[in-house]
């Protein structure tokens, strides 16, 4: 089993600070573990994109598993409430559920992924500048 830690991209202060709350400690603790998972989601699919985006991102993913407190999920689509028949209902967005670590449209547009037209081959990038073609 390997020591290292992958590096997060945001710190718990940083969620803190979006969720308008300060954390407990234990939400602290859970926050930190959840920013290291997503930067290693991150990186598997967006290693060149900007600290920057990489930070904004992480912190999108861990607040939609973090409790806002107002009883409303982060991510949901549509709710419903009711009074004294005690009923309350919420759809998640079909980008992943609450309380799991996910990358919805939005992140990956600001990550840079999805954003050209056609296809993509990974053994472009095996070819150097010069001898890469572009076909109609």
């Amino acid at each position: 089993m390997s020591d290292s830690v992958a590096t997060a991209y945001a710190t718990a202060e940083d969620v803190a600070l979006r969720l308008g709350r300060a954390l407990t400690v234990a939400e602290t603790d859970r926050v930190t573990v959840l920013l290291q998972d997503a930067a290693v989601l991150i990186d598997t699919v967006a290693p060149k994109a900007t600290d920057e985006a990489k930070q904004i991102v992480s912190c999108r993913m861990v607040l939609r598993t973090v409790d806002t407190g107002e009883g409303v999920p982060i991510g949901a689509t549509q709710g419903t409430q009711s009074a004294l028949g005690y009923s309350q209902s919420w759809t998640v967005g079909t980008g992943g559920a609450t309380g799991e670590l996910y990358l919805s449209r939005a992140d990956r547009r600001l990550l840079g992924l999805g954003n050209a037209i056609g296809s993509y081959s990974p053994v472009e990038e095996l070819a150097g500048p010069e001898e890469q073609v572009v076909t109609l």
